[in-house]
C-alpha cells in the first residue's frame, strides 16, 4: 500500500508559488490593456481586440490555474473536445445569421 501512495504523489506535478505569481500579475496586465484598449476606437475591431485578450487571459487560467498543463493527455483531450464542440457550435449559429434574407419579407 505505501507503494501505491508513493505513486500516486510522485505523478502531481508541484508548481512553484512565482508561476502563479507571474501568472497572476500577467492577467492584471491583460486586464489594464483590456482596459486601455477599450478607450481606443478601432471601429469594429473593439470588440476583437477584447476578445483576443480574453482568449489569451481565459487560456492563462486553463493552463496553469487548472492545473491543464501538467495534467495527462486524456485531460488536454477533453478540454480540446470541449472547445472544439463550442467553436462548432458558435461557428453553426453564425452560419445560420449570416444565411437569413434580412429585409427580404
Amino acid at each position: 500500500m505505501t507503494d501505491q501512495k508513493e505513486m500516486e504523489t510522485a505523478s502531481h506535478h508541484i508548481v512553484s508559488p512565482v508561476v502563479y505569481v507571474v501568472i497572476f500579475l500577467a492577467l492584471l496586465v491583460g486586464t489594464a490593456v483590456t482596459v486601455g484598449a477599450s478607450y481606443i476606437n478601432l471601429g469594429v475591431f473593439n470588440p476583437i481586440i477584447a476578445l483576443a485578450i480574453a482568449c489569451v487571459k481565459a487560456t492563462l487560467v486553463v493552463l496553469f490555474f487548472m492545473h491543464v498543463k501538467y495534467s495527462s493527455k486524456l485531460t488536454k483531450l477533453t478540454v480540446f473536445c470541449g472547445v472544439f464542440t463550442f467553436l462548432t457550435l458558435i461557428g453553426m449559429t453564425l452560419a445560420d445569421y449570416i444565411s437569413r434574407a434580412w429585409g427580404a419579407w
